[in-house]
């Protein structure tokens, strides 16, 4: 009879549960049909279905309390990681409201209970998308990540695998990128607030701050790529166990490097040069002369691709209609392109080559180029390529070519990621080193930082 009785009370007991969880899912329900909830959201879609995966109280429900402090702790060291706590609802989001939630449940209602759960998924929604793919994303605006999986990334579905797991701010962290540079921020960041060393180095975070940002906006998470960075003048090749470092000139303020992400699928030994349209009319076009075109081996094309006879005759209707003929320059020791490039898709027309001013290399400020990049030890680099790629036999191949001024592609059978990016700080050693805003890119996004604080 007893034993009767007591699995009375357990159904009992499962019948009222099973109730208030209804109740609780209506309140949850309720407040996202509400036009109002939902326009406090920075990321409503993505919210909408996180509670489709998860139909009940995830963080303000009793049991889940551990997971919400935990939670609240990591928003609330949102600066500690290069980001602006004020993004993440932590105005209404409080730790004396948990405390209210953990001791004295009765004094908050379920319509309050139910409207903090979905704040807290929309700021860590908010939060591990700010970490991937950065505040201000110049690829993807916030509406565009809210409504799509990129590169296969979805922070609902991040969300959604972690929320039971204790480890959760470690994992959470896990989606910020695996870069090297970005590492090497983050422990300098973390040194300076475990020594609350924070307001003599004001100037450097904020520094630290936009370049932590600029690394958010990349994709790549390979071990093998080749990094450009523009206000350094350096391009780096990292493989697994080694870092290849070479020197390069970048575009000038009036014709920027732009930055971006690629992948270099092939090289070409003594290539010709078609000199861009805007260069030809431009710079060429007001010192042109057939001894100028001889003398730097350049032959004068018609809009059909033949190639033009110059004379003086035809020089005049090049200079009346420059539109409708186009320059290549020949290999050779003079070509603007040196004896080797390196091709890879961009919407750009940007391209990384040798050159034969060498003695560029020697000057500090290196913004020289129409926006190309100009690679110190270009053969040196091809070599390297040559040999990640496990084609060492045709490192003599591409030396005969060049010296020989013969033009050959080597296709890459493993093509290498290429990231062209803008960081004006770096750490080496342990220690910032700050490099000049060449374009002057710092202080806009500064700005937007510090308006969000």
């Amino acid at each position: 009879m007893k034993a009767i009785l007591s699995l009375g009370i357990v159904f009992l007991c499962m019948i009222m549960l099973k109730g208030q969880d209804v109740k609780m899912n209506n309140e949850i329900i309720f407040l996202l049909n509400d036009k109002e909830t939902l326009s406090k959201l920075h990321y409503p879609k993505s919210v909408l279905k996180f509670y489709n995966k998860n139909p009940e109280y995830v963080w303000t429900a009793s049991s889940k309390q551990s997971q919400a402090w935990a939670a609240m702790l990591l928003l609330d060291c949102a600066y500690q990681l290069g980001l602006s706590s004020s993004d993440y609802h932590l105005q209404e989001l409080t730790f004396e409201k948990l405390k209210i939630i953990r001791d004295t449940p009765e004094k908050i209602t379920q319509t309050e209970k139910a409207g903090l759960d979905i704040l807290m998924t929309d700021a860590l929604i908010s939060f591990i998308n700010n970490l991937h793919f950065g505040r201000y994303n110049p690829s993807y605006s916030a509406s565009y990540i809210d409504a799509n999986s990129i590169n296969g990334f979805y922070a609902a579905d991040q969300l959604s695998s972690v929320r039971k797991e204790e480890d959760l701010l470690s994992l959470i962290l896990q989606v910020q990128p695996k870069i090297q540079l970005y590492t090497d921020f983050q422990n300098y960041l973390n040194t300076l607030y475990a020594n609350n060393n924070l307001q003599a180095h004001e100037g450097e975070i904020k520094k630290i701050i936009i370049n932590m940002e600029r690394l958010r906006w990349l994709n790549t998470e390979s071990e093998v790529y080749i990094l450009v960075n523009i206000p350094s003048y350096t391009l780096e090749f990292h493989q697994k166990k080694s870092v290849f470092h070479s020197k390069v000139i970048v575009g000038k303020p009036s014709t920027k490097s732009p930055t971006l992400e690629s992948t270099i699928n092939y090289f070409t030994s003594a290539p010709d040069w078609k000199v861009p349209q805007s260069i030809f009319i431009k710079e060429m076009l007001p010192k042109i002369t057939m001894q100028y075109l001889e003398n730097n081996h350049y032959s004068v094309y018609d809009q059909h691709g033949n190639e033009v006879e110059v004379n003086a005759s035809k020089l005049q209707q090049i200079r009346r209609n420059p539109q409708r003929y186009s320059v290549r320059q020949s290999p050779g020791c003079d070509n603007a392109l040196g004896a080797v490039v390196f091709r890879f898709p961009n919407s750009y027309g940007v391209y990384l080559h040798d050159t034969s001013q060498k003695q560029l290399f020697n000057k500090t400020v290196r913004a020289l180029s129409h926006g190309c990049i100009r690679v110190e030890k270009a053969k040196e680099l091809a070599f390297q390529l040559l040999q990640y790629d496990g084609s060492e036999d045709q490192i003599p191949v591409l030396e005969t070519a060049m010296v020989q001024y013969k033009r050959k592609d080597f296709v890459l059978k493993q093509p290498v990621p290429l990231i062209v990016t803008y960081l004006t700080c770096l750490i080496k050693d342990g220690t910032p080193v700050f490099y000049d805003d060449i374009y002057h890119f710092d202080p806009l996004l500064e700005n937007k930082f510090n308006l969000n604080k």
